[in-house]
């Protein structure tokens, strides 16, 4: 650590210490570069501890029991209800019960600095630190700072919601028990999840949505997570709005009121209603951005108008997932390396060959429910949108063979938009148990624009729920 009051320089600066952050300073020191990394919280970030891995370590033994309750010779094994306190302690053990010595180890492995305390730009290519313990200092970058600072949740501004304290994404993922009654208000991934993880937990969920559940996916994704969720118990409610939160006790329920006129009352409530960029007390004043805002980005993740300043990962908006994130930041490493060494793309003799492309054309998603939901690349509307002359190619995933094999019962839908001009695809989406570990096949294809007439020689494996690729391409052709 360096003594308060003193300058350190390095070659690259990162600030924030998550998943992205990590990422690029792993880049720049297989490079050969310098590297510190600023962190106010805690080492690993929001996915570590309070998004992706407690989230998932709560749905997977959802997920296990709806799938063991739909095979014969299992079913009445799994009757019962979860182990609630086995499911939290497996929770706790995924985010490393919140503590982050094994991150700092890594980044400590490849040579990188870490600085505790809360980073802000001072000007080109500087970063004043401010320790836990209140003392200063500044960092310099010979090359490039790349901020790294993530998203946070955002409440709404509503009548008694300071009051209220209500949950957000990191209460949800981290509570210590299951509420009795919980409100879920958001039809988005977070929301979604955490109503079929609680739910499951022992919570009597109300689940409020505006209009329809997983908007950023095709309609079907959305309509059969609310069947499911429905049939699970709990309550879906489209078409309404939160107009007032109260909370008239620390320790009391909670009433949710709704523009309908009607009154739920709960132990907790949790917004799951759009996230931020955390970039309001960064200093980027200082190199004339505006403080609070997404950072606008060129696809090697540099500023625009900078040779210097990068923003990976949720941050700049592109793509807020992980995977997405960590992908920019190989992408952002590489590039602050190559413009660090004078070593331009020999094929373009540019930039080119560090271009994060798949933030446009091949985001995939998972979504953790029971059903699980799995889409790459445009949704139908977004083609059309875009102005594709396309066709949406759908079939029933439950008249596979090796659907009736993995499940009684089995209920999902696949579908791949083509585009007619090229004949390649343009997106994919799978909704059913265990759609999950379809998706890369998906992402491969429309990343690498595979035509449909090589995808007709991608022979899938007999019995597997994979063969759908093979009835979609019959659909197709006819």
């Amino acid at each position: 650590m360096t003594d308060a009051g003193r300058t350190s320089e390095y070659d690259v600066v990162v600030i924030g210490a998550g998943p992205v952050g990590e990422n690029v300073a792993d880049r720049a020191r297989a490079a050969g570069l310098s590297a510190a990394v600023v962190e106010s919280e805690l080492i690993g970030g929001e996915c570590s501890y309070w998004a992706c891995m407690p989230s998932k370590a709560l749905l997977r033994p959802v997920v296990a029991r709806a799938d063991a309750r739909r095979v014969p010779g299992l079913r009445d094994a799994v009757r019962g209800p979860l182990d609630v306190q086995a499911v939290l302690a497996h929770r706790d053990d995924e985010a490393s019960h919140w503590k982050d010595d094994g991150q700092v180890a890594w980044l400590e492995s490849i040579g990188a600095d870490v600085h505790r305390g809360t980073g802000r730009l001072t000007g080109p290519r500087e970063v004043s630190v401010t320790a836990p313990d209140g003392t200063e200092y500044r960092l310099n970058a010979r090359h490039a700072v790349a901020v790294c600072t993530g998203s946070r949740a955002v409440v709404p501004d509503l009548p008694g919601i300071a009051g209220a304290r209500p949950w957000t994404s990191r209460e949800a993922t981290s509570a210590k028990e299951a509420p009795g009654r919980l409100v879920v208000v958001g039809g988005g991934v977070v929301g979604v999840e955490m109503a079929t993880a609680w739910q499951a937990l022992g919570s009597r969920v109300t689940l409020l949505v505006r209009s329809g559940l997983l908007p950023r996916m095709e309609p079907f994704a959305g309509e059969l997570v609310a069947e499911a969720l429905t049939e699970a118990g709990a309550l879906v409610r489209t078409g309404v709005s939160v107009t007032s939160v109260h909370r008239p006790t620390p320790d009391g329920p909670v009433t949710v009121e709704l523009d309908d006129g009607d009154r739920i009352e709960a132990d907790e409530v949790l917004f799951a209603t759009g996230r931020a960029p955390r970039t309001d007390d960064l200093g980027l004043e200082t190199v004339g951005l505006e403080p609070g805002a997404w950072i606008t980005v060129d696809d090697s993740c540099r500023v625009e108008g900078t040779e210097w300043l990068y923003a990976v990962g949720d941050v700049n908006h592109r793509a807020l997932l992980t995977h997405q994130g960590k992908y920019q930041a190989r992408i952002a490493g590489a590039a602050i390396a190559a413009r660090a060494q004078g070593r331009p793309s020999p094929d373009t003799g540019r930039w080119g060959a560090h271009a994060a492309t798949a933030d446009q054309v091949a985001v995939p998603q998972v979504v953790f429910t029971d059903p699980e939901a799995a889409s790459v690349g445009l949704t139908l509307a977004e083609a059309e949108r875009a102005g594709h002359r396309v066709r949406a190619v759908d079939h029933d995933l439950a008249s596979v063979a090796g659907a009736g094999l993995y499940a009684d019962g089995y209920r999902g839908r696949a579908r791949m938009v083509v585009d007619l001009d090229r004949e390649i695809l343009l997106g994919v989406t799978f909704v059913g148990p265990g759609v999950g570990e379809l998706l890369h096949s998906a992402t491969i294809a429309v990343a690498g624009e595979v035509p449909i007439d090589r995808l007709w020689h991608a022979v899938p494996a007999f019995p597997t729920i994979s063969e759908v690729w093979l009835r979609l391409l019959e659909t197709y052709r006819g």
